[in-house]
C-alpha cells in the first residue's frame, strides 16, 4: 500500500483523540492547556526530558506516540487495514471516501447510502479505532478534560517537539483538509457501530481543532504564539456542544468552516 508522505494530512494521522465536555462551572468548556492532572491517564512513567521541547509536556508526548503507532511504526494489523482499505476504496482511497461522502451526505437517502459504502471496510476501521484510542487511553482519562486542552493546543500550532523532522504539532496544510477526512471516517465509524459513543464525542472536538486552526494559522516548522485564551473558549463553545447531525451540515462546507476565512 502507497504511504502517502504528508504529515497529518490524511486518515492515518487525522482519526483520533478525546471526549467532547458539557458545560462546567462558570461556563468553562475545557481546561486551560497544561492544566488538570486528575484528567490524565493513571500509572504511566515520567516523560523522558526533550531539550528544546516547548508547550505542554504531555500533549506533546501524545502527538508524538500517535504518530509513532498510526503512521512511522505501525503494526502488522494496523498496515494491514489500510491495505484493506485500499483494496476495498482504491488506492486514493482518502479522495475516494472524501468524494463520496461530499455528495452522499446531501442526498435525502444519507446516512443510509454512506452506511452501505463503507459496510465492507467495517473490519479495518475496527483496527483503527481500537489502534487510535488506545494512544489516546494511554494518556488521558476517557471523557476527560485533558485531551480537549490537547487538542486547541495542537490545532494552535504551539506545540514544538524536536524529536520530529517537522517539529510543531498540528494538522498539516493551511487551509488543513485532514479535519474532513477524519470527521468522515469518525462518521463511518459510529453509523457501523464502533466505539460509537467515544467517536460521536470525539467529532465535536475535532471540528473545534479545524475552527481554531483556521484563525491560528499554525505551520509545521515554527511554534505560534497561543491564540487569546477567550478565542479559544469561543470556538469551544460554538462547536463542543454540535450534534452529529449539525456536524454532516458543517463539513460539507470545505475548505474552512462556514463564515471563516
Amino acid at each position: 500500500m502507497h504511504k502517502n508522505p504528508g504529515r497529518r494530512s490524511v486518515l492515518r494521522t487525522s482519526l483520533g483523540t478525546a471526549a467532547v465536555l458539557g458545560l462546567g462551572a462558570g461556563g468553562q468548556l475545557f481546561a486551560a492547556p497544561g492544566a488538570g492532572a486528575a484528567e490524565t491517564a493513571p500509572g504511566h512513567a515520567e516523560f523522558p526530558d526533550v531539550p528544546g521541547m516547548l508547550g505542554d509536556r504531555r500533549a506533546n508526548e501524545l502527538w508524538y506516540r500517535f504518530d509513532e503507532v498510526t503512521l512511522y511504526n505501525s503494526g502488522p494489523e494496523l498496515e494491514q487495514a489500510y491495505a484493506d482499505i485500499a483494496t476495498a476504496l482504491g488506492d486514493k482511497w482518502e479522495r475516494a471516501i472524501f468524494d463520496t461522502w461530499m455528495s452522499m451526505a446531501k442526498s435525502s437517502d444519507y446516512p443510509h447510502n454512506f452506511t452501505e459504502y463503507v459496510t465492507p471496510i467495517r473490519g479495518p476501521l475496527q483496527v483503527l479505532s481500537t489502534t487510535q484510542l488506545g494512544v489516546f487511553d494511554s494518556l488521558y482519562r476517557p471523557y476527560g478534560r485533558g485531551l480537549v486542552g490537547a487538542f486547541a493546543d495542537f490545532a494552535q500550532g504551539v506545540l514544538y517537539d524536536p524529536r520530529r523532522e517537522r517539529p510543531v504539532h498540528t494538522m498539516n496544510g493551511n487551509p488543513p483538509p485532514g479535519y474532513h477526512i477524519w470527521f468522515i471516517f469518525m462518521r463511518a465509524m459510529t453509523l457501523l457501530g464502533i466505539d460509537c459513543h467515544r467517536w460521536e464525542r470525539i467529532a465535536p472536538v475535532s471540528a473545534m481543532a479545524w475552527a481554531i486552526q483556521t484563525i491560528a494559522k499554525p505551520d509545521q516548522w515554527n511554534v505560534k504564539e497561543p491564540l487569546p485564551q477567550a478565542t479559544v473558549a469561543r470556538e469551544a463553545a460554538k462547536w463542543l456542544p454540535r450534534s452529529l447531525t449539525r456536524l454532516d451540515r458543517d463539513f460539507q462546507s470545505y475548505p474552512l468552516p462556514e463564515g471563516m476565512s
